[in-house]
Formats: structure tokens, sequence, C-alpha cells
């Protein structure tokens, strides 16, 4: 994982411009939507919507 600072990424969680956060493989999650998702208890209905987005990422060619 790494941060990005320099240029703007669109989160693949609310799928919004965002400058800071960091990448899964090949897919951005903006610092907020990072911090939802740590704080988040498994029971809330949110979590189910951060479950769906986050089965999006996928592997990079590269690790197949």
């Amino acid at each position: 994982m790494k941060n990005s600072e320099s240029m703007f990424q669109s989160c693949i969680i609310c799928e919004e411009e965002k400058k800071q956060g960091i990448f899964l493989y090949t897919s951005f999650i903006c610092q907020e939507c990072e911090t939802g998702i740590l704080q988040t208890e498994t029971s809330d209905p949110i979590y189910h919507y951060y479950l769906d987005k986050l089965k999006m990422i996928t592997l990079p060619q590269s690790f197949l």
C-alpha cells in the first residue's frame, strides 16, 4: 500500500475524486472511506455497503 498525495484519484467506495488515501492492489480508497471502514461495526447496515464495494477490488494481472 502507498499514499497518494500528488494527484486526484477516484475512490472505489464513494466514487469521488480525492487527493489523499491508499491503494489496495490497483484500487484507490480515500482517507475518509478508509476511516469509515475501520470504524464501522459489523452490525451497522453500512458495513454491507463497504463489503460490496470492496468486492470490486481485483488482483492485478501480475499477481495471477
